[in-house]
């Protein structure tokens, strides 16, 4: 039973910078409430400014900005997409609900990324896209990825939805793709509660990306003093957010650096800490020299075992710490498993039997790490 002398520590606690309600209520004076007001433009004005993109369109979730990339690929049927088995839902709905046949791909043997030989042994004729999921905003291997792109002419797409302030060598995650997609959830490291952002780095994609916006209208162009009426021109849907959303977001953005380096702290702290483990089996999270920066956003141990793992989360839940696994693999999920085909892919179960999350987030305090770390350090020692 969970020690009830203790305080809890939750696995994530979303954090306040302070100027969010302010800018909700400016907001809302402005009488402009439905999204594309003031506040959208400002962040994605910051989004096109200071991370390059060629165009940064908000969206009302990560999962928003992956549909609005599927939509912008035009996907016929027999179209393949390659993507990661150890990833979230999200990365591969947008292109099954366009008519997608899925490839699902293994993670590396270091890190849960996508390994790059995978890519290239999926890769057929009917490939059009391929997307990498960018973990814990720890980078892919761009450079072994790139010129398989570029050999078969695909589109790539950055999943980018933990990744914001991350580096792959100089470049920012999110600026390499053709396409990518952010998410601001609660449990991001920069939130509005929900909440995404498409970037496209590819011209070609940046009208039609708009229009898509727009429910399939020109009506952005249309305020912009650019066409006399807006009209129905192209397939698309809701995904602006509201500008309340926007508004939060602002302010989460305004002190992103704050919260960067609070989050890198504690990450390096956790990582000194159990360094001791990986002389006894354990795995702690592995940076590539091409991840020049991360941003802090998920610390996790790897487990010699399945049952350690779940006995290491109980061990935590007594002392009312919760700790969490992650996700399970999509090619043996009970929706997609009747459908696959493929081989087994030994790294992405491993990582889903294996992998534990610790808390960590801004507000989290020396003293309450300090007794995870100590808690941790126990289940090994004792």
């Amino acid at each position: 039973m969970p020690s009830t002398s203790l305080d809890y520590i939750p696995f994530n606690k979303p954090y306040l910078v302070g100027n969010e309600l302010r800018y909700i209520a400016e907001a809302a004076a402005l009488g402009k409430l439905s999204g594309n007001g003031i506040f959208t433009q400002r962040c994605q004005d910051f989004f096109q400014r200071e991370y390059g993109f060629t165009r940064a369109l908000l969206t009302n979730s990560g999962t928003a900005a992956l549909e609005m990339a599927a939509l912008l690929l035009d996907l016929q049927p027999g179209d393949e997409v390659i993507l990661p088995s150890f990833t979230f839902t999200s990365t591969a709905n947008a292109f099954l609900l366009r008519g997608a046949t899925l490839r699902f791909a293994d993670s590396s043997p270091d890190h849960p990324n996508i390994a790059p030989a995978e890519i290239a042994r999926l890769i057929t004729p009917k490939t059009r896209a391929v997307v990498v999921v960018h973990y814990a905003g720890v980078a892919c291997d761009i450079a072994a990825i790139l010129p398989l792109i570029e050999q078969h002419n695909l589109v790539l797409i950055e999943d980018a939805a933990q990744a914001i302030e991350s580096y792959h060598l100089t470049r920012r995650l999110g600026s390499i793709g053709h396409l990518a997609a952010f998410s601001f959830h609660e449990t991001k490291n920069i939130s509005a509660g929900e909440g995404g952002l498409l970037a496209i780095n590819d011209s070609q994609f940046a009208d039609r990306a708009e229009i898509i916006w727009e429910k399939g209208t020109n009506r952005a162009a249309f305020f912009r003093g650019e066409t006399a009426k807006y009209q129905w021109v192209d397939i698309g849907s809701s995904f602006l957010p509201s500008e309340m959303t926007a508004a939060f977001l602002w302010a989460q953005l305004e002190q992103r650096q704050r919260i960067l380096q609070r989050r890198l702290q504690q990450w390096t702290t956790y990582e000194q800490a159990f360094a001791p483990l990986a002389g006894i089996g354990l795995q702690l999270p592995f940076i590539p020299a091409y991840a020049s920066a991360h941003n802090g956003h998920i610390f996790y141990l790897i487990c010699r075992s399945v049952e350690e793992r779940q006995q290491l989360i109980q061990h935590l839940a007594d002392q009312n710490i919760l700790a969490v696994f992650h996700y399970q693999p999509l090619h043996s999920s009970p929706y997609f498993h009747p459908r696959y085909a493929g081989p087994a892919l030994g790294q992405a179960e491993n990582y889903a039997q294996r992998l534990v999350r610790l808390p960590l987030y801004f507000e989290l305090s020396e003293q309450q790490q300090t007794r995870i770390i100590n808690c941790v350090l126990n289940f090994y020692t004792t």
